[in-house]
């Protein structure tokens, strides 16, 4: 089984090529192997690599620069997919995609479900409720995995900068009203190599659809960057920020370019049923990338 990952060097694209590894052929590319704003390279790339699997980490995740950039934010975001699904579509053959909590607008007071309708106040989010929309349907056989605050050893995310700016300030205001769960990319590689195993096992045409995949447990961005530093102290890390420092900011205190949603909490009970996979706490991620970075 030939697999192809695009995005390899992306947080989840490159856990992917960890996790995917013992299960086929993989083959993973980037940008410098294929610009994904021309159809004519996907298109060729497909062609030349003839994959059994598309598994399409690759997006446009700018948030703010996307409100002045839509231009790419959408040929990557909703072109790019809808040219990977009608391949999929044409060759009978899966698609794994992964989508966003930005594709709703976060006023819900419960954890969205997955069919819950997707409203979005975002260019960010419009493309990838677009990208979802298109590989749906274009390709029958398809998984869309949305998911939240990623972080990991490698890349960027909030939990690398937050243990830079602790080393380096005294003090650090937080957004206290966006509440989510920060998710490990190493979990959702790992997830999405027990989603594989099981669909080339046995027939799991009936579990083809859109799933949500986040940790257990829900925090705010404040309350993720205290523990960040409270972990990080805990292991031997030297900080000149004190965790009580780390001071609470509502969100139209800190004005962006783009719009956040509140509540980016995701109901995970659909993908937990039918895989039959465990979900570990946000914490006890966070705990192991921390060990990570501070044993290198």
């Amino acid at each position: 089984m030939k697999i192809l990952v695009t995005g390899k060097n992306g947080q989840v694209g490159h856990e992917l090529m960890r996790s995917l590894d013992p299960l086929g052929d993989l083959v993973g590319v980037d940008v410098e192997d294929c610009d994904l704003t021309n159809i004519d390279a996907i298109e060729k790339l497909l062609e030349r690599m003839k994959p059994d699997l598309i598994v399409n980490t690759a997006a446009y995740t700018a948030v703010d620069k996307a409100e002045s950039d839509l231009g790419n934010a959408y040929a990557i975001n909703v072109i790019a997919p809808e040219v990977f699904a009608k391949y999929a579509s044409r060759k009978n053959i899966p698609i794994i995609h992964y989508s966003t909590d930005y594709v709703f607008d976060g006023t819900k007071e419960e954890p969205y479900v997955e069919a819950d309708v997707a409203k979005t106040k975002s260019v960010y989010g419009q493309t990838k409720q677009l990208g979802e929309v298109a590989v749906r349907h274009h390709a029958p056989k398809h998984f869309i995995l949305r998911t939240s605050w990623i972080f990991g050893v490698h890349g960027f995310n909030f939990l690398k900068t937050t243990l830079k700016l602790a080393q380096e300030r005294d003090r650090l205001s937080v957004v206290s009203d966006q509440v989510g769960s920060p998710t490990s990319a190493s979990l959702i590689a790992d997830i999405t190599a027990e989603i594989v195993k099981r669909l080339f096992e046995s027939a799991t045409s009936q579990k083809y659809g859109t799933y949500h995949v986040v940790s257990e447990g829900e925090v705010s961005w404040c309350g993720y960057a205290q523990y960040i530093v409270e972990t990080a102290n805990k292991k031997g890390l030297s900080t000149r920020l004190a965790v009580e420092k780390i001071s609470p900011v509502a969100t139209k205190d800190y004005p962006l370019e783009a719009y956040r949603p509140l509540n980016s909490r995701l109901d995970t009970s659909k993908i937990r049923a039918a895989f039959s996979v465990q979900l570990p706490s946000w914490k006890n991620q966070v705990d192991t990338v921390v060990d990570s970075l501070l044993s290198k």
